[in-house]
C-alpha cells in the first residue's frame, strides 16, 4: 500500500493516515513526477513551505509541491559548504535535496522573503544551479497601508507570468478563480479536521492529522481532497472517551517540520494537542478566500495582508502576535501552551521572549523545546514534557 491513491475507497482512518505516512516520509517527489508525466505541458513547481500563493501555479498548470525539508533521513553531505553553521535544518536539507538529484524534474522553485536563510536560499540556488527557473516572492513588509495589497497583486501576477513561461498557460481570471475555489475546498476541509481535533481529541490525534495535512504538499489538490473527504468520514464515525490529559496549544514550528515521531512523544507524555501551527503554509488563511472576486490576483493579495494566520516570519506591527497566542489558547480552552522552535529559526527565537512574558501575565504555564529535522531521539524531550505535564495534573 504505497500511495493513497491506490487505495480502493473502503479503508479505515487508521489505513489511510499509514499510506498518507508512508508517502511523506518516501525521499523522493514520486507522486507529483507521475503528475507531471500524465499528461503534455503540466509542470512541477517546488514552493517553500510559508505563505506560497499556490492557486496561482495550480491555474498556469502546474502542481505546487511544498519543499518542507528532507525530514530526519537525509544525510546532509554537500549542503554544509554553502552555509554557515548557525541555518536551520530545513534550508539545508532543501539545498542538499537538489544537490543530491531529487529536484531535477522540478521545472520551477520559489521562495519568499520570509527571512535571511530563505532570502539567502534563492541566490545560492541560482548560483548552484542557474538552468534552473527560480522565482522570488517579496512580501510586503509595511501592511499597514493600501500600497501593500497593490504591490502584492503586481508580485503575484508578475509570478503567474513567470511560471506561463514553463508551461505556455498564462493563469486568466477564470482560471484563477477555480483554482482558488479548489484550494477553499481543501482548507476547508483541514478546518473542519483541527476544529473536530479541539472539539473532542480523543477521536483524532495530532499524529494522525499532521500526515493527513503534509500528505497534500506532495500531490494535486483534487487528490487531497479526496483522501481528506475519506479522512473525515472515517473521524466522524469514530467513538472513544476523553482520556486525562493536558489540553495544549503548540507554537513556533510554522517552517521548518518537526519529525512524526516527536509529535507522537509528545502526545505520548500526556497531551492533547488542541491546536498548532505545522504546516502553516497549506491552511494560513483564517477564512476562503473570494472565489468570485473581480481581480482574483487582488483576492489573494488582500487574503494574504489582512486574513491570513500571523506567524513570526509576517511582519505586521497593525496586531500583538503574543497577544494573540494567548488568545489562540483561550479559544481552545488550552491548560499549557507548547512553544516548540526550530533550532536556529531567529524568527521564531526572537518571539519567543514576547510569548513568555505575554503567557506569564495570563498565568497560562508553558514550555520552551527546541528540535532539529535530523532528530532521531526523543525520551529527552518526552521526559521534559511528562515532567511538565505531572506539574499541572498534580498541582
Amino acid at each position: 500500500m504505497h500511495h493513497v491513491d491506490t487505495l480502493i475507497g473502503n479503508e479505515s482512518l487508521e489505513e489511510i493516515v499509514e499510506s498518507c505516512v508512508q508517502t511523506i516520509e518516501t525521499p523522493g517527489f514520486a507522486d507529483a513526477q507521475a503528475w507531471k508525466a500524465e499528461a503534455p505541458g503540466r509542470a512541477i513547481a517546488g514552493c517553500f513551505p510559508v505563505y506560497s500563493p499556490v492557486e496561482v501555479f495550480d491555474a498556469a498548470g502546474m502542481l505546487a509541491v511544498g519543499l518542507a525539508g528532507g525530514g530526519n533521513r537525509m544525510e546532509i553531505a554537500h549542503a554544509d559548504s554553502r552555509f554557515q553553521s548557525f541555518v536551520c535544518s530545513i534550508v539545508k536539507s532543501t539545498l542538499e535535496q537538489g544537490m543530491t538529484g531529487m529536484l531535477a524534474e522540478f521545472d520551477a522553485l520559489v521562495f519568499h522573503s520570509i527571512c535571511d536563510p530563505a532570502r539567502n536560499l534563492a541566490s545560492v540556488y541560482q548560483r548552484n544551479f542557474p538552468d534552473k527557473r527560480v522565482e522570488y516572492i517579496h512580501f510586503p513588509q509595511n501592511l499597514g497601508v493600501p500600497e501593500a495589497i497593490v504591490f502584492l497583486t503586481g508580485e503575484y501576477a508578475r509570478v503567474a507570468t513567470s511560471m506561463s513561461e514553463l508551461t505556455g498557460k498564462y493563469p486568466s481570471a477564470d482560471a484563477l478563480r477555480g483554482s482558488i475555489a479548489v484550494y477553499n475546498e481543501v482548507r476547508a476541509l483541514i478546518r473542519r479536521l483541527y476544529a473536530i481535533r479541539s472539539e473532542a481529541p480523543h477521536r483524532l490525534s495530532a499524529r494522525e492529522l499532521y500526515p493527513l495535512v503534509r500528505y497534500g504538499n506532495l500531490v494535486a489538490p483534487e487528490i487531497h481532497i479526496d483522501v481528506l473527504t475519506r479522512a473525515l468520514a472515517g473521524v466522524l464515525q469514530r467513538e472513544g472517551r476523553p482520556r486525562d490529559r493536558v489540553r495544549a496549544i503548540l507554537a513556533g514550528s510554522f517552517c521548518e517540520q518537526p519529525p512524526l515521531d516527536l509529535i507522537a512523544a509528545i502526545e505520548d507524555a500526556g497531551c492533547y494537542l488542541v491546536d498548532d501551527d505545522f504546516l502553516i503554509g497549506r491552511r494560513f488563511f483564517y477564512a476562503d478566500v473570494d472565489a468570485s472576486a473581480e481581480d482574483p490576483y487582488r483576492a489573494l493579495a488582500q487574503a494574504y495582508v489582512d486574513g491570513s494566520v500571523p506567524v513570526a516570519v509576517k511582519h505586521d506591527l497593525r496586531i500583538s502576535k503574543s497577544e494573540a497566542l494567548v488568545a489562540r489558547a483561550r479559544a481552545h480552552k488550552a491548560d499549557a501552551v507548547i512553544v516548540l522552535c526550530a533550532k536556529f529559526c531567529e524568527p521564531a527565537l526572537f518571539e519567543y521572549p514576547l510569548y513568555r512574558r505575554a503567557l506569564q501575565a495570563a498565568e497560562i504555564p508553558h514550555i520552551f523545546l527546541e528540535f532539529e529535522e535530523k532528530m532521531w531521539m526523543f525520551e529527552r524531550t518526552k521526559t521534559e514534557i511528562e515532567t511538565f505535564v505531572e506539574s499541572l495534573l498534580f498541582a
